[in-house]
């Protein structure tokens, strides 16, 4: 139980890696809010899956480009479980591939809130209620490689990331360290939507593990960024891509 008493925040906690990761940080005795913003039926099956693993859990529904939904996500927290001591910062999309010469601003603009504004705000509103604890920030592979083709504004929002992990590790430190990981192909709906089955196909037959990731993978190195196991690693972007890229 190396969570046991501390309440973590999950955002984009309805499926795949943020529910790995509610579901997973329960396991280790943390009490867990979510937020949606779509996926209520999703949602309420994380909260049974936490409930299932001896937890709490709570799921608020909200847009976290919102800066009345990032409050009210915190004071739902607040109540519920009287303060915050992990962050997750899961929400996030590539919403379209977008060739560059005919993205719309628009466009860009979008993907830079959806990924980028949500985690300041979030984060923002969190250190109001932390006063120790860990930050850790869900970057991608194409913060380091660019993305695939059509990506490009994913791939910058996801390098803003990095870089924004790294400068608050330094201005939080020590009382709060701050981390993010990067991953590759994990098998997820955001991969159901926006890669082709033989392009991810091709990833597994590459990987020098010859398959993709798995969402628990995802959480397993979340947790442990969350305790104190990694109490001397902050301002890190770890790889988790099954050795497609090396940095």
């Amino acid at each position: 139980m190396k969570l046991k008493g501390k309440t973590a925040i999950v955002t984009g906690g309805g499926r795949d890696i943020g529910r790995a990761c509610a579901v997973r940080l329960a396991q280790e005795g943390a009490n867990i809010a979510i937020n949606y913003f779509a996926s209520a039926e999703g949602a309420r099956e994380t909260v049974a899956q936490v409930e299932a693993a001896g937890g709490r859990a709570i799921a608020v529904q909200g847009d976290l480009c919102k800066p009345e939904d990032v409050e009210a996500l915190l004071a739902a927290t607040v109540e519920a479980f009287g303060g915050v001591d992990i962050l997750v910062n899961n929400t996030g999309g590539l919403i379209a591939r977008k060739n560059f010469r005919e993205m719309p601003v628009e466009h860009w603009l979008a993907v830079m809130d959806l990924n980028v504004t949500s985690t300041v705000m979030m984060t923002k509103a969190a250190l109001a209620h932390m006063t120790h604890g860990a930050i850790i920030n869900i970057a991608s592979q194409a913060g380091r490689d660019g993305g695939g083709p059509g990506a490009s504004a994913y791939g910058a929002s996801k390098g803003a990331i990095m870089t924004l992990t790294r400068g608050l590790a330094k201005e939080l430190g020590p009382d709060i360290r701050v981390n993010a990981l990067c991953p590759g192909m994990i098998d997820t709906d955001f991969h159901n939507i926006f890669t082709k089955p033989e392009v991810r196909k091709s990833v597994e037959a590459a990987s020098p593990v010859k398959r993709q990731g798995i969402p628990m993978d995802v959480a397993n190195m979340v947790l442990f960024l969350a305790s104190d196991e990694s109490a001397f690693v902050t301002g890190a972007n770890l790889d988790i891509n099954g050795g497609m890229l090396f940095s």
